[in-house]
């Protein structure tokens, strides 16, 4: 770094500067930026009369680069300890620099020394921004990449958690539930004219599946299952059949607008979960709708080499706070939700190599699926 030599005597600029110490303490520190709860206000002080002296050091042409950069990061870890503001920081670097500029501007020395010392005193003030700032960024990023980290395996462990309890859950219902089952198909196919066992059937299956959802989410990773080329109007047709109670409880109007002939590759089974879980929960959001028609639509079509389903409700509005987290695991705005579903539709979707999206407004609120087909 640059500076003013002087061949006799000391610089007067340094001494003149000296004399000025107390008077830049006093001004600055009335004027700067700084919090009562700051944890290291008392190192501001100390760190302002560190860069007067090496605002000193630069005129005489004794100041390192490296020594610079040490204070530089010396201060950005403080002010990262404090939490405090960069924009403070950054004003009360410059009001330092100002004040010392002031003081340099009323001084007696010829104009053309002084604007050497100026730019001078300027570049060592940029460099210092530059050095602090970067590594005040540097180490606030890496500060929010722990939390982030440490969010994610929080997560982690409390899938971990689930997934023990869901093994344990799964091995004591599903073998009971699955010869329940089979009796009721039994039944309907002996004795077709009994009443209610559509429901019955209806119920136990609906059951089968939020075990399934538990079942999925307890494993870091889905399996890679059979995938097979099926019709999407098909895998429709067995949605509404399983939810048309629902839809006619609910009193719902279900349009499908389906291109013909309409076929995709992937594991039928997982797809309709996907698709099954987000019908659900339109029809549980169409319930509030108490003083208009209530309308699902559903839309299938490509788009180049990409399916598009999209189900679209005219429900209220999800809120933005909850619209950003909705596909996040355990998150949930129902009184006795899981916050599992969505989240396991998603890493289905992203399983296959597909995007699921959710928008809102309130008007409408539309999930939306790409897949490959």
């Amino acid at each position: 770094m640059g500076s003013i030599s002087q061949q006799n005597n000391r610089n007067p600029f340094v001494t003149f500067l000296e004399e000025k110490q107390a008077l830049f303490i006093e001004e600055w520190y009335e004027n700067i930026i700084i919090k009562t709860d700051d944890l290291n206000k008392d190192k501001i002080i100390k760190n302002g009369l560190h860069m007067y002296a090496l605002t000193k050091l630069t005129i005489e042409e004794s100041l390192s680069t490296e020594s610079l950069k040490y204070f530089a990061y010396k201060v950005a870890q403080e002010r990262l300890e404090a939490n405090s503001n960069i924009g403070e920081f950054v004003y009360n670097v410059n009001l330092g620099r100002s004040i010392i500029l002031k003081y340099i501007i009323e001084s007696d020395m010829d104009n053309q020394t002084m604007k050497k010392v100026v730019i001078e005193i300027n570049r060592l003030f940029d460099q210092f921004n530059f050095h602090a700032v970067s590594q005040y960024t540097y180490l606030k990023d890496k500060q929010l990449q722990e939390k982030t980290m440490f969010i994610s395996e929080n997560h982690k462990d409390k899938l971990a958690i689930l997934g023990q309890m869901s093994s344990s859950f799964v091995h004591e219902f599903r073998n009971p539930l699955t010869s329940v089952i089979g009796f009721t198909k039994l039944l309907k196919s002996e004795h077709p004219e009994l009443n209610y066992l559509d429901i019955i059937d209806l119920e136990l299956n609906q059951l089968k599946f939020r075990i399934t959802q538990f079942l999925h989410t307890s494993k870091a990773e889905l399996k890679e299952d059979h995938r097979e080329n099926f019709d999407i109007s098909s895998l429709f047709e067995d949605i509404l059949q399983l939810t048309y109670p629902s839809i006619v409880d609910t009193h719902v109007n279900v349009q499908t607008k389906i291109d013909q002939p309409f076929s995709i590759t992937a594991n039928r089974d997982e797809i309709k979960q996907v698709l099954l879980n987000i019908f659900i929960n339109s029809l549980d959001a169409l319930r509030s709708n108490t003083n208009k028609p209530k309308n699902l639509t559903v839309d299938c079509h490509k788009v180049e080499n990409d399916v598009v389903i999209t189900i679209t409700n005219d429900g209220p509005e999800i809120p933005k706070e909850s619209l950003e987290k909705i596909f996040d695991p355990f998150f949930t705005t129902k009184e006795l939700g899981t916050g599992i579903g969505l989240f396991v539709c998603k890493k289905i979707i992203e399983k296959h190599g597909g995007t699921i999206e959710c928008s809102s407004n309130p008007n409408a609120t539309t999930f939306t699926i790409n897949l490959p087909s």
